[in-house]
């Protein structure tokens, strides 16, 4: 069943509007011909109200009078007239048939609307005298109503429909056809790699399919022109990482140096080089790809001690010096290998930024169907206006947070994993240093 603000029933409305106007408009133009077409003309209406009056004249002037200008008058009028009076008896000399008489019950008034059943001209009175008399007689032809009554039917059987057609056609295009050409040229600027051009908020507001179209289209500029600036900044990023080590190897190699001093440096570039490589290859693959990731209960208590276990081996911190303060029965739904690396760049970051003697604390509280996982170190913090700057690719704000020897990746790869275990990640300033905050739901 078609949705409350489908096309589907603007169609609907559409649709049943113009049939019911075009039968409306049809029968209702027809009936006011109908009526207007069925009385006589002003000009014939003044011509037998002056017959009614020369009547009047010549019977004041006697029967005789008024016999010869009834003779006069069908010389002038080819047709059946008389005079009569309010009981339809004859005056003057006149005498009418049997048959005559019985027309005389079919007489409608000149000024009232004659009907198109009768055969022939129809019969009229047009009264004069004060006490009913009145002058009947058959219609001249000249006079006939609905002379043009075949013209005017045709008019409204095929001038409204041809009106209200156009009308239809052009409320449904400007329904259907105009927003689909606003979006054919969104679509061609797409294709043009015109990037800045969005659906028309005309379209994106809409509720109906050519809005989710519209907005679909739209989101997908977005997500295109994000992950085309995205590529090109990380390609700039990862160039200008890459000339450091570079550099660094060819001032060795352009040294004095001993062979072992010399193979030393050389690994510890490549390694370096080879860790942003990878880093930078699995941050494009987070945001190109957007893998949704199995979820499973995962236990952090055991999760964080494996992580400080790795993480004491390879920086020579003493293990009192990343602590836990977490609940009883702290269990997330996420995926072990995405979580664990999560987590792991945020505690190499904190190390990384952590001053001497410094410690790191992991704490978690629930918040409705979500736990609130917390990494806090003691270092400066970040300033406020600074605080969503460090999930971006190669972000180091080493004026804030000392110990530059970083890519500035972990964060966003960290951010990249929580997103696609349906999570969220942030950072804040805490009590005693930077707090990174991963909210994850629930077993």
């Amino acid at each position: 069943m078609p949705g409350r603000h489908s096309l589907f029933w603007k169609l609907v409305v559409l649709v049943a509007g113009f049939c019911l106007s075009m039968i409306w408009a049809a029968r209702h133009i027809s009936q006011y011909i109908d009526h207007q077409a069925s009385y006589l003309s002003n000009e014939a209406r003044s011509v037998l109200a002056d017959y009614g009056a020369q009547a009047r004249q010549a019977m004041n002037q006697g029967p005789d009078a008024l016999q010869r200008w009834l003779q006069d008058m069908r010389q002038r009028e080819p047709g059946w007239m008389a005079v009569v009076d309010s009981h339809l008896h004859p005056r003057g000399n006149q005498t009418l048939s049997n048959e005559e008489l019985r027309l005389l019950t079919f007489v409608r008034h000149y000024e009232w609307p004659m009907s198109r059943r009768g055969e022939g001209l129809p019969l009229v009175s047009i009264p004069f005298g004060d006490a009913g008399e009145k002058l009947i007689m058959r219609l001249p032809e000249r006079f006939r109503p609905w002379r043009h009554h075949a013209l005017l039917t045709a008019l409204t059987v095929y001038l409204p429909p041809i009106v209200l057609s156009v009308l239809f056609c052009w409320l449904l295009y400007a329904l259907l056809i105009a927003p689909l050409e606003r979006l054919r040229r969104q679509a061609n600027a797409v294709r043009a790699n015109d990037l800045d051009t969005l659906v028309p908020s005309s379209i994106a507001k809409r509720r109906d399919e050519l809005g989710e179209l519209g907005r679909s289209l739209e989101y997908l500029t977005q997500r295109l022109r994000d992950a085309v600036t995205q590529q090109q900044q990380l390609l700039r990023d990862l160039s200008h990482e890459l000339r450091t080590p570079l550099s660094r190897l060819r001032v060795a190699c352009e040294s004095d140096l001993r062979d072992i001093e010399l193979r030393d440096r050389v690994e510890r570039e490549i390694g370096s080089m080879q860790q942003l490589v990878n880093n930078t290859l699995e941050l494009a693959w987070l945001d190109s790809e957007q893998p949704r990731f199995a979820c499973q209960p995962v236990d952090i208590e055991a999760l964080w001690e494996v992580l400080c276990e790795d993480a004491c081996f390879e920086s020579g911190w003493p293990r009192e010096r990343i602590r836990s303060a977490l609940p009883e029965g702290c269990q997330v739904l996420g995926n072990l290998n995405a979580l664990a690396q999560a987590m792991e760049n945020i505690l190499r970051n904190a190390i990384r930024h952590s001053p001497a003697q410094g410690t790191i604390c992991l704490s978690a509280r629930r918040e409705g169907a979500w736990w609130l996982l917390s990494i806090e170190d003691q270092g400066p913090g970040v300033a406020e206006n600074e605080l969503q700057l460090i999930f971006r690719p190669f972000a180091r704000l080493s004026a804030a947070r000392p110990g530059g020897d970083g890519f500035g990746l972990g964060l966003a790869i960290a951010q990249g994993m929580v997103h696609m275990q349906g999570g969220r990640i942030w950072a804040e300033n805490g009590s005693t240093g930077l707090r990174v905050v991963i909210r994850l739901r629930d077993v």
